[in-house]
């Protein structure tokens, strides 16, 4: 009996060990995962610490360039010898820190949101993609704004536009007339069905907001800048719309090439002018520069829209309207 039971004993021993060890196993790896779990977490959380920060200190590279460069508009249209890219443009500052693309839109390349006809709108709503049914309630819509009426129609969820008659005060207000989507009013993206090997496969196209302003205009228009839906609600033909980009991005664009080119834009061709200009949108697009000398993939665009004074007044420069976040192409 004393023997059997020594031979009994080592046998329980071990299994008790091996549960144990299995226990320990278990515990481990359960620690591990958790472990794991915990670093992942910290890494995300650093990583989305670190995108913040350089997102931040974008935003502030990016609004010290609209400053510099609305400084250097002002002295630039006193002074020649202090030239500044004119009618559109844009230039490039290169800081310690980071670079910032900064772009010149004077508002007289928009129509003025109040002083549109029916019929530029509707060319301009065709221009920008609109489909007819859509776009003529969209027009509908805006004169019965304007007109203090109700209006009910298609594209309408209920009673709008009570109250007297009401001008626009801000361009988003168009945001509130039925029909007006926010692809419709800030653009979108579309297929690019001639896209060959190595071009993108989607092309932006324009919204309301690249087309209409409070500030905009009523007479001349910008014919450096001008949207090209903006050129064809004037009453240019298409051929003479593509003809105006393409010389307008291969260098600016003065009188003499200008007048060149008037044959060829039809109606609009007495609404084009150069220059004359004192309210900019000043748009800067920042990156920041990494220790290695590349840039960052984080970037943040701000906008201004910048009134130029005359000499007599005491402020020189006023701040119309300023934008946090803006879109830059």
């Amino acid at each position: 009996m004393a023997l059997s039971s020594c031979r009994v004993r080592p046998r329980f021993v071990l299994r008790r060990r091996g549960s144990a060890l299995l226990t320990v196993l278990w515990v481990s790896a359960a620690l591990a995962a958790v472990a794991l779990s915990l670093s992942n977490t910290v890494r995300s959380e650093t990583d989305r610490v670190s995108t913040d920060l350089d997102g931040i200190r974008a935003y502030y590279l990016a609004a010290g360039a609209v400053e510099k460069a609305a400084i250097e508009m002002h002295w630039g249209r006193w002074y020649p010898d202090r030239p500044y890219p004119r009618g559109p443009g844009w230039t490039e500052y290169d800081f310690l820190t980071g670079k910032a693309r900064v772009e010149f839109i004077p508002e007289t390349a928009k129509f003025d949101i109040n002083n549109v006809n029916g019929p530029r709108w509707l060319r301009l709503m065709a221009a920008l993609g609109v489909e007819p049914e859509r776009a003529q309630s969209i027009v509908a819509g805006i004169a019965a704004r304007k007109g203090g009426q109700s209006f009910m129609g298609p594209f309408s969820t209920g009673p709008t536009f009570p109250g007297g008659p009401a001008s626009f005060q801000e361009t988003e207000e168009l945001l509130t007339v039925p029909g007006v989507t926010p692809e419709i009013f800030y653009g979108t993206y579309v297929p690019n069905p001639d896209a060959r090997e190595g071009e993108p496969r989607l092309i932006r196209r324009s919204g309301l907001l690249d087309c209409v302003s409070v500030f905009g205009s009523s007479g001349l228009f910008d014919a450096s800048s001008a949207d090209p839906a903006v050129l064809a609600a004037l009453g240019a033909p298409a051929q003479g719309v593509h003809m105006l980009v393409e010389a307008r991005t291969r260098q600016p664009l003065n009188d003499a090439k200008l007048n060149t080119l008037k044959p060829y834009l039809g109606d609009a061709a007495g609404t084009l002018a150069i220059e004359g200009h004192s309210i900019y949108t000043i748009r800067a697009t920042a990156r920041l520069r990494l220790a290695s000398g590349g840039f960052a993939d984080t970037q943040r665009t701000v906008a201004a829209q910048v009134k130029f004074m005359p000499r007599d007044y005491d402020t020189w420069i006023h701040i119309l309207r300023w934008y946090d976040t803006a879109w830059s192409n």
